[in-house]
């Protein structure tokens, strides 16, 4: 049965009130009670549970100890260097290992739990960090230290898709700050690793890199928590999912296009970040004399920046939209980085804070960009954009440990001062805002 027609009612209205007749005119459309805002000018849509800010901090707690765990592979280069005589070459084929066995397996974990939900991964990931920890701290030999590297990789690719999609899951619609609050966690813990080297493991020896394994036991303990949380309410992504499939009107060749553009800018981003995480102790020590503490202290300084600084890309995004912050993050970093191999050890160290803090806001609104533009494929995306960085930073830190071997850490740190110039072709990334609004004004 047909409801009454929208005229007959705001007739009926308007005849019981004189004064809204006076002004009546059946040719204009009607004014009624439904929000025709545009989609993207709209707050930002809640779940019925809303921002589960336990879930947020619990995962964002468990990359704090993931990434860390990590981080301890960059941040023991020079002990490596020194035990095994390696040359820089071979101090990138180790990063390249790490951020292969990383890059290569997160995108097939993101498309098969796009299809069939696995909460328990997660746990079971961290297994693998675990195993490659203690055979970090007892390899005897190059090809040993390689498995050790290969072993935190996967661990990694397992552990960022789904800890992703979670975030995602448990944002209340703001998926923006949830995505951040994720990835502050990471960094945080990336910028604990060279503290830790200059504290315990420089002193102690490579065999104490053993002992951080009782965060990865930690690590799994809350993982195990966020599991059955995940198990309980992946219900709501398939609600979520739903609600996104008609979000953004783009054609393939256009979401192909933009997808290579972000491809792009990631290149740039890590490459330059390849730079700085494994080389930057290396570059401070040649150039300005300093001793391994110190120079671990700076990274651990950088890297702090980086945590701080992606904080603000997410909730920055949700509010003016994430285009404008991919666009200001990555190319407003290049006059610092055209700077800074320029300038002496204090400079050096306040163009690093000022470089960590902007460059690292891009990757949350990238992410979230993504996963935007190709909606219910959380995953896939998060996948492919996680291991697509991490790819990238092996590649970079393989590259540039042949040119640093080949022309000299100073040289390296010269031309990678332009890649942030690459952030120009932001300004062909589509404003998903735009559609949107076209697309709930046609409604």
């Amino acid at each position: 049965m047909r409801g009454p027609n929208l005229v007959t009612v705001e007739w009926e209205l308007r005849r019981r009130n004189p004064r809204r007749l006076a002004h009546f005119d059946p040719r204009k459309p009607m004014r009624t009670h439904v929000d025709e805002r545009p989609l993207a000018a709209a707050p930002v849509a809640r779940t019925e549970h809303g921002t589960e800010f336990r879930i947020l901090g619990a995962i964002s707690f468990s990359h704090l100890l993931n990434d860390m765990m990590q981080s301890l592979i960059l941040a023991i280069y020079p002990i490596l260097k020194s035990d095994f005589d390696l040359s820089f070459a071979q101090i990138g084929t180790i990063t390249l290992t790490y951020q292969l066995a990383a890059s290569l397996l997160q995108p097939a974990v993101g498309m098969i739990t796009d299809k069939k939900p696995m909460p328990y991964s997660l746990p079971i990931g961290m297994g693998f960090t675990l195993g490659g920890l203690v055979l970090l701290a007892s390899a005897p030999n190059f090809p040993i230290l390689l498995v050790a590297a290969a072993l935190v990789g996967t661990g990694s690719s397992v552990f960022h898709p789904e800890s992703s999609r979670v975030a995602r899951m448990a944002s209340g619609g703001r998926y923006g700050l949830a995505q951040s609050l994720f990835q502050v966690g990471g960094n945080a813990g990336t910028s604990l690793g060279p503290l830790l080297a200059a504290w315990i493991i420089v002193p102690k020896g490579r065999s104490s890199v053993a002992w951080f394994s009782a965060a990865a036991l930690l690590a799994m303990v809350v993982l195990l928590q966020v599991s059955r949380w995940y198990q309980e309410h992946h219900a709501v992504r398939g609600k979520a999912k739903a609600r996104q499939s008609e979000l953004v009107p783009l054609t393939r060749g256009k979401i192909a296009a933009t997808l290579l553009i972000l491809g792009v800018l990631i290149f740039s981003k890590y490459f330059y970040m390849a730079s700085i995480n494994s080389y930057y102790t290396f570059y401070l020590m040649h150039k300005f004399g300093v001793g391994v503490a110190t120079a671990q202290t700076h990274l651990f300084v950088f890297l702090f920046a980086v945590a701080a600084g992606s904080l603000l890309g997410g909730p920055i995004g949700d509010r003016i939209g994430r285009k404008w912050v991919i666009w200001a993050s990555i190319l407003g970093v290049a006059p610092f980085t055209l700077l800074l191999p320029h300038v002496n050890l204090f400079w050096t160290g306040v163009l690093i804070i000022l470089i960590g803090l902007i460059l690292s806001s891009a990757f949350s609104a990238i992410l979230v960009y993504a996963q935007e533009l190709i909606p219910g494929r959380v995953g896939m995306i998060s996948g492919m954009f996680f291991g697509f960085a991490f790819g990238m930073g092996g590649i970079g830190a393989a590259v540039l440990g042949r040119l640093a071997d080949a022309r000299g850490i100073e040289y390296v740190y010269g031309l990678c001062a332009y890649l942030p110039l690459i952030g120009l072709i932001a300004v062909f990334l589509p404003n998903l805002e735009r559609p949107l609004q076209a697309r709930t004004a046609k409604r």
